[in-house]
C-alpha cells in the first residue's frame, strides 16, 4: 500500500468567513461535514479539513514554542539532580529528542493523511465509540499538563511581584498563608494567569497565533542574554561540561538511560498530541521537514543553553540552579528580573494554550460533538486544571520524575495501539468517511462501536507500566529503575498485545475485508467513498 491508498478530504472547496474553525494556532478552513456523517460523531472541528495549508515553517514554529517553555527548562534542568555532569545531560537530551522525532513522524502520518485530529484517528483501532477511551485519557493528561504549565508561569510571575513589592514576601510563605500546598500569593498569580489564558483562548485563534509568534523567539532572546550575563560574570574559563549535580549511586550509563527515558516521557504528551497539528500539514514531507528543524536542530540549541546556564550558576552563585526563572531572580537588576520573568510567563501562556488547551478541547468534543463544542471542551480542561492542584505535581525533581513516569505509563499504551493498528494491521490505509458513521456495516463499527483488542491492550499496558511506578523498591529491587521506562513499557506492551490480539480477532479481521478506495482525483469532492466491510 502507499499514501495514495488513503481516503482523504476534498481540497477544492474554500472556507468562507463564517466557516473558520478555531484550532491549532491559526485560522484554517473548517472541517467538511458531509450529509452522510452521523451527528453523534461529527462537527466542524472534528471533520476532515477542506484545506491543509501548514508548511514546514509552521511545524517548526510550533516546536520552537513548545520546546522553549519554563516547563521544558525546568525538566531538562532536573536531570542534573540525577547526578549527571553537563556533557552527560547534553547527550541525554539530544538522544531523547532524536527518539521523540522518530515517534512524532509515526504519529503524524495518519492524522496528516486523513486531515483529522487524534481522537478521530483513534476510531480506527478503538472503534467509533471506543475511541472515547483514549480521548478521555489523553484529555485528562492534557488537563494535568495545562495546570502544571500554568503553575510554572505563575511562579515566574511571583518572582516579579516579590522583586517589585517586598511587602508581599509573607504571603509567599506556604506555612503562613498556605492552602492545599500553595501560598496566597501563588493562588493569586495562578488565578490571574488562569483567567488570562481562558480569555485569550475565548478571544480566538488570531490572538493565540500572535502569542505563538512571540513565544519561541522571546524565550530564546532571554536565554541567550542570560547565558551571556553568566559568562560575563564567571569568565570564559569557567565554562565546563564536567560541572553538574551530586551523584547518588548507580552506573553512569544506567543513569543516562534513565535521563533519556525522562526526556521522552516529558514529550510523550506533545508526541501524542502532534496529530492534532500534523493534520494541517500540506504534505507529510512538509511535516517531516518541520520536525527535523523543530526537534533535533532546535533542541540542540535548547540543550546547549540548558547545560551552559545551569553549570555557570555554580561559579557565579556558588550553587547549582537549574530553574532559569530562579537564575534570573538572582541578577542584581530589577529591570532584568522583571523583563526575564514576564517573558517566561507570557511565553509559557502562549505555549500552554496551544499545546495543552487545544488537544483536550478536541478530546472532550469527540465525546459528544453536538453538545460539547471546541470552546466548551477547552473550558472543561481549564476547570479541571485547578482541581488537580498541579503545583503539587511539579515542585521538586523527585516529584517531577514521578509525575512524568505516571503520565508516561498512560500515554505509552495509547501510542502503541495506534502505531500497531495503522502501520502493522492496516498497512497505512484509513477510510476517512467510515470514521464518521454509526452504521453496523462501517469499517470501524466492530462490536457495538468498540474494538475489544484495543481496549484490552490499553488496560494491560497501562496497568503493568503503572506497577513499575507505584510499587516500592523494597518489594522488588529493580522496580525503581524500571519506573523510569514507564512510557516505553506501556508503549511496547500496548503495541505487542494489540498486534497479537488483532491478528487473531474475528472482530478486527472483519474490518480488514474492505476494498481499498481509489486514489482521490485532484479538485474532486466526490472521490472518497466509504468502503463496505
Amino acid at each position: 500500500m502507499n499514501e495514495s491508498d488513503v481516503s482523504a478530504p476534498p481540497s477544492g472547496a474554500a472556507a468562507g468567513h463564517g466557516d473558520l474553525t478555531e484550532a491549532a494556532g491559526q485560522p484554517v478552513g473548517a472541517g467538511l461535514v458531509k450529509a452522510s456523517y452521523d451527528p453523534r460523531l461529527a462537527n466542524e472541528d472534528l471533520a476532515p479539513l477542506r484545506e491543509q495549508t501548514w508548511s514546514s515553517y509552521n511545524i517548526f514554529a510550533f516546536w520552537m514554542s513548545d520546546v522553549h517553555s519554563v516547563g521544558g527548562y525546568v525538566t531538562a534542568g532536573s536531570l542534573f539532580a540525577l547526578g549527571l555532569t553537563s556533557w552527560q545531560v547534553l547527550v541525554a537530551l539530544l538522544v531523547g529528542i532524536t527518539i521523540v522525532y522518530f515517534f512524532c513522524n509515526l504519529v503524524a502520518r495518519p492524522s496528516q493523511q486523513g486531515a483529522v485530529p487524534y481522537p478521530v484517528v483513534c476510531r480506527a483501532p478503538f472503534g467509533v465509540l471506543g475511541a472515547n477511551v483514549p480521548a478521555i485519557i489523553r484529555g485528562l493528561i492534557a488537563v494535568a499538563w495545562y495546570g502544571i504549565q500554568t503553575y510554572l508561569a505563575s511562579a515566574a510571575l511571583d518572582v516579579v511581584l516579590l522583586k517589585l513589592f517586598h511587602g508581599l514576601t509573607p504571603y509567599a510563605d506556604v506555612h503562613q498563608y498556605g492552602f492545599l500546598g500553595l501560598p496566597l500569593l501563588g493562588w493569586c498569580s495562578f488565578a490571574a494567569l488562569w483567567v488570562l489564558q481562558a480569555a485569550v483562548f475565548w478571544t480566538g485563534m488570531e490572538t493565540i497565533r500572535r502569542f505563538i509568534d512571540f513565544c519561541g523567539p522571546a524565550v530564546y532572546v532571554v536565554m541567550f542574554a542570560l547565558t551571556g550575563y553568566l559568562i560575563y560574570k564567571a569568565g570564559w574559563g569557567a565554562m565546563s561540561l564536567n560541572l553538574g549535580g551530586e551523584k547518588h549511586g548507580g552506573s553512569t550509563i544506567s543513569i543516562m538511560l534513565g535521563a533519556i527515558a525522562l526526556v521522552v516521557s516529558y514529550f510523550s504528551g506533545p508526541m501524542l498530541n502532534f496529530g492534532d497539528f500534523a493534520r494541517y500539514g500540506k504534505s507529510f514531507g512538509a511535516v517531516r521537514k518541520g520536525n527535523i528543524l523543530g526537534l533535533p536542530l532546535n533542541f540542540l540549541v535548547f540543550s546547549l543553553l540548558v547545560v551552559l546556564t545551569a553549570s555557570l550558576t555554580i561559579p557565579v552563585f556558588g550553587e547549582l540552579i537549574t530553574d532559569p526563572v530562579q537564575t534570573v531572580a538572582r541578577i542584581d537588576s530589577t529591570f532584568a528580573i522583571v523583563l526575564g520573568a514576564l517573558t517566561f510567563t507570557t511565553a509559557t501562556i502562549g505555549i500552554n494554550i496551544v499545546a495543552n488547551f487545544i488537544s483536550p478541547a478536541f478530546d472532550f468534543s469527540n465525546v459528544s460533538p453536538q453538545r460539547i463544542s471546541w470552546r466548551a471542551g477547552g473550558m472543561i480542561a481549564a476547570v479541571g486544571s485547578v482541581l488537580i492542584t498541579p503545583w503539587n505535581l511539579y515542585n521538586n525533581p523527585d516529584v517531577i520524575r514521578y509525575t512524568l513516569e505516571t503520565l508516561g505509563a498512560f500515554i505509552g499504551p495509547l501510542f502503541g495501539v495506534l502505531i500497531a493498528d495503522f502501520y502493522f494491521i492496516r498497512r497505512r490505509v484509513i477510510v476517512v468517511d467510515d470514521l464518521f458513521t454509526m452504521s453496523e456495516q462501517g469499517t470501524y463499527w466492530y462490536r457495538k462501536g468498540v474494538n475489544p483488542p484495543a481496549v484490552i491492550a490499553t488496560v494491560i499496558g497501562a496497568v503493568v507500566a503503572m506497577m513499575t511506578v507505584v510499587l516500592p523498591e523494597s518489594a522488588i529491587s529493580w522496580i525503581d529503575t524500571a519506573g523510569q521506562y514507564s512510557w516505553f513499557i506501556g508503549m511496547g506492551l500496548g503495541l505487542a498485545v494489540y498486534y497479537a490480539l488483532a491478528r487473531r480477532s474475528p472482530i478486527t479481521a472483519s474490518s480488514l475485508g474492505a476494498p481499498v478506495p481509489a486514489p482521490r482525483a485532484p479538485q474532486s469532492q466526490g472521490s472518497e467513498q466509504p468502503a463496505a466491510s
